[in-house]
């Protein structure tokens, strides 16, 4: 599967309460149970007015389904191609 980060845009994001962010979840975690094709939701970052999501997919399409069968925003999809971190600067990586 390849991994993707898709951009939300939803003001007021970053002042959704804990109950609804549970909420959201299992919303999230049904439409994958449900997909019938492999995909998995990583992690997702809030900020002020935006919400970005990881998630691991055959293609974009699979992203769209998801969102659209789960009634959430998508502005932007893109393909991570690399990950990097501090230790990516270590001479052993």
């Amino acid at each position: 599967m390849k991994k993707f980060i898709v951009e939300r845009k939803l003001p007021g994001a970053g002042n959704l309460t804990n109950e609804e962010l549970q909420a959201l979840s299992r919303t999230s975690n049904a439409v994958i149970t449900v997909l019938g094709k492999p995909y998995k939701w990583v992690e997702s970052f809030i900020t002020e007015d935006k919400i970005y999501c990881i998630h691991e997919a055959e293609n974009e399409d699979a992203i769209r389904e998801h969102a659209k069968c789960g009634n959430f925003p998508v502005n932007k999809i893109e393909e991570i191609k690399a990950v990097i971190d501090p230790t990516t600067a270590e001479e052993d990586n």
